[in-house]
């Protein structure tokens, strides 16, 4: 796709990189040159076809130039999440026992000098930006350096090697899936999978070579890396990278995007923001705070709550959602933007099959499923059985084969009294309130449910000037009694709909959010609910003492 991309259209944009304070153009061609000369440096540094290379970097033009280049040098490329810790990523190294690591810095390679007892041997070490670490005994090279001294030529050479060699078969990349609870399993996704995918992908939307997609979610994750880096290549559209996650409003007024891949927790503040400036009722704001030009948005990773999706709809900017997993490369489902059907997940893509089983759970077959988990065939027979994925999600499809979601299996909450709930579904309820910005619904094997509730702080600041209700501390704010019945009053409302045993009988305020850093939240932003279980475990139980019987 690469290739065909590149002769197709050599002189015409296709990346926008910030250098300095704006935005500028790299050519197809230029990004070429830049890739062939990273595959003949990973070659230098011994890789050869089969071999693994790490890639530990937040979004940057060098993240998407060894992407290619480690395809190109028939490698098999295995981006590790930039936020995660130390520990976390030497695991993952030590699992997949990598030939080189790229790293965007010496904050990275600082993370793994302290874990270096863990790390394989023989294993070199790179890094994008200057670094004067030592990993072990392995001081990290400069990995420009290695890239300006090697030839595009001999780079265009391995180029078409590659065509000639690489099958659908081919494992592309492997993915550590950071799960909402578990060990992290090692996903194998093939060039078939990827390539299949991108094209339904493709398929759905109509695009042009003057649409500009403004990515801003890890490349590390693969809805990012299929829906906004593949199909950029696939449908010969720019790409601009944004400067930081805080910076993408700011980079939709210098870059002008017609399009976002983004999660409802984005979408979600992008409404708030909006509330605050007091611009919501405006129909003009919402097109003008993501550049003026924004023609689709599309929303993945998580639950969308139907009031964001009702808010960019009443205002004439698309917000379509899709569904998929890391497993399935991940795109399972789109909604198109002829084919759109409120808190549905869309249609299957082409080429790839969708059914219910018994239990609810949904289940996906096709060219996109992994062919299984790195060094793990127990975990691979758990989920791949008789050609079927089973995604651990519970959905229902309709006459027409729209998904809607409904849960997720191994997040149900069994009451004490055997009663099954979707905490997902109660959550999405109330993180629709403008006051509540995260919100955890706990309850299993307990007889009724609490939450663990993160106040948005700016409205809740608002409210207590208008209710002059006076407080000298943050935690006096949190006890404040006429601030817990604001917050109760909220909460019954945002669950008026939903039956008896679903709602929350007891919750706590929280003085901070969950957070990556914290690893309370996965790097797609889904809540990993174990390690938020045990980090407030003391506030959990003191919800419950010794009334729950």
């Amino acid at each position: 796709m690469f290739t065909n991309r590149v002769a197709a259209d050599r002189d015409r944009p296709a990346l926008w990189i910030k250098r300095g304070a704006t935005f500028v153009p790299l050519t197809w061609s230029e990004v070429e040159r830049d890739v062939r000369r990273a595959a003949v440096a990973l070659v230098r540094l011994g890789v050869v076809p089969g071999d693994h290379v790490v890639q530990l970097s937040e979004n940057r033009y060098e993240w998407i130039v060894a992407d290619l280049a480690i395809q190109i040098a028939q490698a098999v490329h295995v981006p590790i999440h930039a936020p995660l810790t130390g520990e976390q990523i030497s695991f993952q190294i030590a699992h997949c026992t990598p030939r080189v690591v790229l790293l965007s810095n010496a904050d990275q390679a600082r993370k793994l000098a302290s874990c270096v007892e863990r790390l394989p041997a023989d294993t070199r070490y790179c890094s994008y930006d200057p670094c004067d670490v030592t990993i072990g005994r392995e001081h990290v090279a400069p990995f420009a350096t290695l890239q300006n001294e090697a030839s595009a030529g001999d780079g265009a050479a391995l180029e078409a090697r590659a065509n000639r060699e690489l099958r659908p078969e081919t494992v592309a990349t492997i993915l550590y899936t950071s799960g909402t609870t578990g060990e992290p399993k090692g996903v194998m996704l093939t060039h078939g999978n990827l390539v299949s995918n991108t094209a339904g992908t493709v398929a759905a939307f109509e695009s042009s070579p003057d649409d500009l997609r403004l990515n801003f979610l890890p490349l590390s994750h693969i809805f990012a890396r299929t829906c906004d880096l593949y199909t950029w290549i696939a449908s010969g559209t720019q790409l601009a990278l944004a400067t930081s996650r805080d910076t993408v409003l700011d980079d939709c007024a210098a870059v002008h995007p017609t399009w976002l891949n983004g999660v409802p927790y984005f979408f979600d503040k992008v409404v708030r923001r909006l509330r605050e400036l007091k611009r919501d009722a405006d129909p003009a704001a919402l097109r003008d705070i993501l550049g003026g030009r924004i023609r689709i948005c599309c929303s993945g990773g998580a639950a969308l709550p139907d009031a964001v999706f009702d808010f960019f709809t009443e205002r004439g900017v698309p917000l379509l959602q899709g569904y998929g997993l890391t497993e399935s490369s991940p795109v399972i489902t789109l909604t198109a933007p002829q084919h759109v059907r409120r808190g549905c997940v869309g249609q299957a893509i082409p080429g790839v099959e969708v059914r219910i089983a018994d239990d609810g759970e949904i289940l996906t077959r096709g060219p996109h499923v992994m062919v299984g988990y790195y060094k793990n065939q127990a975990a691979t027979d758990e989920v791949l059985r008789d050609g079927w994925l089973y995604t651990g999600d519970i959905g229902a499809l309709d006459a027409d084969g729209f998904l809607r979601i409904t849960g997720r299996k191994k997040e149900l909450i069994v009451t004490s009294g055997g009663k099954n709930i979707a905490p997902v579904y109660l959550e999405s309820l109330l993180t629709q309130d403008p006051l509540i910005l995260q919100a955890l619904v706990v309850g299993n094997d307990r007889s009724y449910l609490t939450a663990l509730i993160v106040p948005n702080p700016d409205v809740l600041h608002a409210e207590i000037v208008a209710r002059r209700i006076f407080a000298l501390t943050k935690a006096q704010v949190l006890r404040h009694p006429r601030v817990l019945a604001l917050f109760e009053e909220r909460i019954r409302e945002r669950l008026k709909s939903v039956s008896p045993f679903e709602q929350v009988r007891k919750f706590t305020l929280l003085d901070r959010g969950f957070t990556i850093e914290s690893d309370e939240l996965t790097p797609k932003l889904t809540l990993r609910r174990k390690m938020i279980e045990a980090n407030f475990a003391a506030k959990i139980e003191a919800m419950y003492g010794e009334s729950d019987t």
